[in-house]
């Protein structure tokens, strides 16, 4: 049985790369097939911790760097898996990591869950560090779109492309949607309350809708991170929202899936730098709700604009207002657009197939 040294994130903090990560240790499909042996390379505990320095990351940075000469040291790895940074500290952290692999000669395979080499790759400083961390190596990026952040370094035969999965959720659970009562149509946000995740757009296109005078309500569904409750209540209370808007903090287990049954619309309005796929879609998605979205990073690869839902330009209030506008005027594609996300849902983005998939790219790229 091959052996495998998978350096990836898990939570605490919850977000995308670690929820991957946390599907990829507990998984049966993958652990069954290979010696596995996982680190964790988070040294944050919360998302405002993400790309902050202090005394208690050193410790655990000098940590992480201990365990993984120890683990490189004393066992023969067949390939390393690794989930690079891409962005500021985090990369030069794992830059450090990517140095000790090297110096024990361990065959490495990146898998990207954020971008941003493109952006800083004319430094030279930067540019030099990246030549030598994708030297002789390969990476798995998951979507074709994102091929362009590491295209100066990487060949594309060593590049192997894998979607993201999510577990299959207990769709027949009861729904508490009352058909009887005329409720307004119901718009969802679910991620992390922050600036770049959209979430003034969305409140700046509510704002038109209530100008149109529309029925509607909307949820929004998240940690609070740099859009406090405070501000948001302040901005919420400047646009005279506060009879169509309602936040609700962070939501688990059935409350959060409560929210996607009572949803008529999922809304993910996002321009964050470092968005590469938006599990939060496939989400929404298995739910059978439209999804209207941003063409950021790999997004374009999960919506399909006119078919599962809509693509908006980003930061255009307006485009987004007008195309939720659509859809409250016509239920009938509201229902043919939430089949057929479900559809793409079940047919290309399931957590098992995600596992597969991985695992044919492990083998391959150990015998490459």
């Amino acid at each position: 049985m091959k052996r495998i040294l998978f350096l990836l994130h898990l939570p605490p903090p919850i977000h995308g790369a670690a929820m991957v990560g946390k599907y990829i240790q507990e998984s049966k499909i993958i652990n069954n097939q290979f010696d596995t042996n996982f680190i964790n390379l988070s040294t944050s505990k919360t998302l405002n911790d993400i790309g902050q320095n202090g005394k208690g990351k050193i410790g655990s940075l000098l940590y992480l760097l201990n365990k993984v000469i120890k683990s490189v040291s004393s066992n023969k790895f067949d390939l390393c898996y690794m989930t690079l940074s891409t962005n500021g500290l985090g990369f030069y952290k794992d830059f450090l990591i990517v140095i000790l692999l090297k110096l024990y000669r361990v065959k490495i395979i990146y898998h990207f869950h954020n971008k941003g080499f493109f952006e800083k790759q004319n430094k030279f400083f930067n540019h030099i560090l990246y030549k030598i961390t994708f030297r002789k190596t390969m990476s798995i990026l998951i979507s074709k779109y994102l091929y362009y952040d590491i295209q100066k370094y990487v060949n594309n035969n060593d590049v192997f492309y894998c979607h993201n999965g999510i577990p299959k959720i207990d769709l027949s659970l009861p729904i508490l949607k009352n058909d009887i009562e005329v409720k307004p149509f119901s718009i969802l946000f679910l991620s992390n309350m922050m600036i770049e995740k959209g979430v003034f757009v969305l409140l700046e296109a509510c704002n038109i809708l209530k100008s149109r005078k529309v029925s509607f309500e909307c949820n929004f569904v998240g940690a609070w991170s740099d859009i406090t409750k405070e501000i948001f209540d302040e901005y919420v209370s400047e646009l005279d929202l506060n009879q169509y808007v309602f936040a609700h903090g962070k939501k688990y287990d059935e409350e959060k899936l409560q929210f996607f049954n009572e949803a008529d619309v999922f809304v993910f309005p996002t321009f964050y730098h470092n968005e590469t796929f938006g599990l939060v879609l496939l989400e929404a998605m298995q739910h059978s709700l439209p999804v209207i979205s941003c063409s950021e990073g790999g997004i374009p690869d999960v919506v399909q604009d006119g078919n599962t839902g809509f693509l908006v330009p980003k930061k255009d209030s307006l485009a987004l207002a007008e195309k939720i506008e659509v859809l409250i005027n016509n239920p009938k594609l509201i229902k043919e657009m939430g089949q057929a996300g479900k559809m793409r849902y079940s047919e290309l983005f399931t957590l098992e197939k995600f596992e597969n998939n991985l695992c044919d790219i492990i083998k391959q790229a150990i015998e490459k």
